[in-house]
């Protein structure tokens, strides 16, 4: 395309950059609410936590036992695994994503107590709306 000046190129690549970044937020919000349903749908598998007389003998007696509804605690997050592209840039700015260790960028998923699997349905449904949309990502968990 051909400008007539600097001034009028300068006022044309905002507009366009501007419009680019009001597509990130609506898509960055449709796999917010997207990872929420997700995760709101998920029944954990509940856990039973047992103390055993001899923390290193399994099959010492049981002194207490206990369930944990929300099934086993970890972590979960989106990565990006490429933190210089231009939604890199916008998500960093403006939806918490930070660098990871391993290079790109995450999305560290802290709603939803210590559930593993809600977290990490949370991070697989937005993984997915960021992908259908062009966008590289996926997500990964961890126990506790």
């Amino acid at each position: 395309m051909t400008y007539s000046s600097l001034r009028e190129k300068i006022a044309a690549e905002s507009a366009e950059r501007q419009a680019r970044y009001q597509q990130y937020e609506t898509v960055w919000d449709a796999a917010v609410e997207a990872g929420n349903r997700a995760a709101m749908a998920v029944v954990p598998t509940p856990m039973v936590v047992q103390q055993h007389d001899s923390p290193l003998d399994d099959s010492s007696p049981v002194v207490r036992q206990w369930v944990v509804d929300d099934g086993p605690c970890g972590f979960a997050e989106v990565r990006l695994p490429k933190g210089n592209t231009s939604f890199a840039h916008w998500a960093k700015k403006n939806a918490g994503f930070r660098k990871h260790y391993y290079g790109g960028l995450s999305f560290w998923v802290s709603d939803f107590g210590q559930s593993m699997e809600r977290k990490y349905a949370f991070a697989r449904a937005a993984a997915s709306i960021l992908n259908e949309n062009g966008i590289d990502a996926y997500a990964s968990s961890r126990l506790d």
